[in-house]
């Protein structure tokens, strides 16, 4: 297994961080807004909501700080993550055309993980770290067809970049082959890594939506994301040695991996997401979703060398990933003119199959509750705070598969796995 983790990592992002914090608004509601009409930034979450857009131009801009932690158990011994945050963010530019016809154009963060295990866990065989980004851009129409119904439909342009280190040679296997040949010598650190970074080209998808007013207090929103196909078609690969001895031992058998390229193609899978919200006091709106992934979508990985002579190592991973849901519940008070008071909760159901359970992002079912305030100093100016806390429920005997380079069979890695995250962000929007 050489190069696979690097693809994988794009598409792992979709359970563990399928980007669910692109508002600091509506992260203190749970990150609903298929049913709200939230001007500008409904094009991230329903475009139909954009044709209800109250001012002539409207810009909103959040950024959220990850700061996740993961444990892995692994024969009673544990290990710990050293990461870094991440930073997801979106930007959205509204404005409106004619009272019922509104435009608009986003740039957000739909995907995007960093974790890193340290070089030397028993795990790096599978994955030592990894950062991925994925960016879109979606250009977006809204029509209000009656005063009480609206569609809309955006175009998602989306790119990325991943870079990611893993070991190549397990400890284990090279220090049996050095006891088989008598010699003393013993390896604790991983012998062999590499290091695969890559670009997936710009890929288009459509974002399309409806937002009906049953009544006065109870709307109803629907929003779908086509699946794309996010492609590396060049990616580079580098090696790197623990000490001189590895070298020597194993350049003859890794070095043809060295600068060599790759090619990998991955689904980043359709969403489809249904809402309600209900206002049973003007002051008060509550909000409900649920969201769909298709993550069927993901049987198997293709990872293929460009050179010929390196055949022998392309991948065909088994990933067979199921559908999965998150549910999304909020509630916004409005204390005063100038203050909003909010609260939510995000339940994320893993789509990961047990087998499947690669280190690079840590899948299990997480629960996150959430709490945030908007306060406007002026009238067209609004400052937005919001903290969401990611618990994740644990997985005991998570297992995944790999080829064992030297030994020439397949081995199993299994560990007890534990996540959480703190989730800060800040956000403004201003109209005119």
């Amino acid at each position: 297994m050489t190069v696979a983790a690097a693809a994988i990592a794009i598409t792992a992002a979709a359970e563990g961080y399928q980007v669910n914090t692109l508002s600091a608004r509506q992260n203190g509601m749970g990150h609903t807004g298929t049913s709200l009409k939230l001007g500008a930034e409904s094009m991230i979450f329903n475009p139909a909501g954009l044709a209800y857009l109250e001012d002539n131009i409207q810009f909103t801009g959040s950024v959220t700080s990850i700061f996740a932690h993961a444990t892995a158990k692994v024969d009673g011994s544990s290990y710990n993550t050293s990461n870094g945050a991440s930073t997801p963010m979106a930007f959205s530019l509204g404005m409106k055309i004619y009272d019922n016809l509104s435009a608009g154009v986003s740039f957000y963060t739909p995907y995007g993980s960093g974790i890193n295990w340290g070089e030397n866990w028993p795990g790096a065989v599978l994955n030592q770290k990894v950062t991925l980004r994925a960016f879109t851009v979606q250009p977006t129409i809204a029509w209000r067809i009656l005063p009480n119904l609206s569609i809309g439909a955006g175009a998602m342009i989306t790119w990325g970049t991943v870079d990611l280190g893993k070991g190549l040679v397990p400890v284990s296997s090279m220090n049996g082959l050095l006891a088989m040949a008598g010699s003393d010598y013993r390896f604790t650190d991983t012998p062999a890594s590499i290091n695969l970074s890559g670009k997936a080209a710009a890929t288009v998808g459509i974002h399309v939506g409806a937002m009906w007013d049953i009544t006065p207090q109870w709307t109803v929103g629907a929003s779908f994301r086509s699946k794309m196909n996010l492609t590396v078609k060049c990616g580079d690969a580098s090696l790197s040695y623990a000490n001189e001895i590895a070298r020597t031992l194993l350049q003859e058998r890794l070095d043809v991996l060295d600068q060599a390229n790759f090619t990998a193609t991955m689904p980043a899978a359709a969403v489809l997401t249904f809402g309600a919200s209900y206002r049973p006091v003007k002051k008060l709106t509550l909000a409900l979703e649920a969201q769909w992934t298709g993550w069927n979508a993901y049987k198997t990985l293709e990872i293929d060398f460009l050179s010929e002579h390196l055949a022998a190592y392309n991948q065909h991973l088994t990933k067979n990933y199921r559908n999965s849901w998150t549910f999304h519940a909020g509630a916004e008070y409005n204390i005063t003119p100038r203050f909003d008071a909010r609260l939510g909760l995000m339940v994320d159901m893993t789509p990961v199959r047990n087998g499947h359970y690669n280190p690079e992002t840590p899948g299990m079912t997480k629960i996150a509750p959430s709490a945030g305030f908007s306060f406007r100093p002026v009238r067209n100016f609004s400052i937005d705070a919001s903290l969401l806390y990611v618990a994740g429920l644990g997985r005991d005997g998570a297992s995944c598969t790999y080829a064992d380079l030297l030994a020439g069979t397949e081995r199993t890695f299994t560990a007890d796995y534990r996540v959480h995250a703190w989730c800060p962000s800040i956000g403004v929007s201003l109209q005119f």
